[in-house]
């Protein structure tokens, strides 16, 4: 194993399950000092101790909260280089019927709780003179998905928030952002254990299966590498090819190249 995180200092947020655990887990063992940021004590605490490292409860709705779990992390560290805004929170229904209450809650989360981070942990890493931060967006922020209206709004505010911080904060900080595709992970598991719905998703996916929340892991660890010292402001999508294909275009190409149709 390669030790590209020698002697930084990394949070994660939403760092108890899924990508956010894969992320504590590899940075920790590449060599940083790891922060776990989770809503749920016992899941926070349970990753931090595996790492050997430091756990925090924090709501990422709450500003104070997690200006002041930022800050403290940072003295306890002894600096931070690292920010993954990772915490999120998703749900599937026809956009109608969703109620302000839930709109806010996941516009809350997913979008403005990447906002609190960043402002949170960028005045610390200016001073110190370098920084990376990855956001965790989706690839519902880039194509819409049926019945995922205000997750989707929120991750697309995720990758323009993320270029903006990207302007604002070079040349010392560095922003970029990942846009995971169907990711097997606590939000996704309700689709994992249903085989029609797992077959359907796979079947959709050039690479034939779902990702895993280590691969996505993989490429954030990238982005926060020196290896991307040049990559500022950039998604990354990380989703098997599921992007590619429409299921208008895919189907009618299908058919077409099946019928031996040419052009001479």
């Amino acid at each position: 194993m390669s030790a590209r995180f020698e002697g930084r200092q990394a949070i994660v947020t939403g760092g108890g399950s899924g990508i956010g655990a894969a992320v504590c887990r590899l940075f920790a063992a590449e060599g940083a000092a790891v922060t776990v940021l989770d809503r749920n004590a016992d899941a926070a605490a349970e990753v931090a101790e595996a790492v050997g490292g430091r756990a925090a409860v924090v709501d990422v709705r709450d500003p104070e909260a997690v200006t002041t779990a930022v800050r403290e992390a940072a003295e306890a560290m002894g600096g931070l280089t690292d920010l993954v805004n990772n915490a999120g929170l998703g749900t599937a229904k026809p956009l109608l019927d969703y109620t302000d209450k839930e709109w806010a809650l996941l516009i809350g989360v997913n979008l403005t709780g990447t906002f609190h981070g960043i402002r949170a942990a960028a005045p610390i890493m200016l001073e110190g003179g370098r920084g990376s931060i990855v956001n965790n967006s989706s690839l519902t922020g880039i194509r819409p998905t049926r019945g995922e209206g205000p997750y989707s709004a929120a991750k697309a505010g995720v990758l323009a928030l993320t270029a903006n911080a990207a302007l604002e904060l070079a040349p010392a900080v560095r922003v970029n952002a990942v846009a995971p595709g169907m990711i097997q992970s606590p939000l996704t598991q309700i689709i994992v254990d249903n085989d029609e719905w797992r077959a359907a998703a796979e079947s959709g996916t050039p690479a034939g299966r779902i990702g895993t929340s280590e691969e996505v892991a993989e490429v954030i660890a990238f982005l926060a590498s020196d290896a991307a010292s040049y990559v500022t402001g950039q998604t990354i999508v990380v989703d098997g090819g599921s992007v590619l294909p429409s299921l208008q275009s895919d189907s009618l190409l299908r058919a077409i190249s099946a019928s031996g149709f040419g052009l001479g």
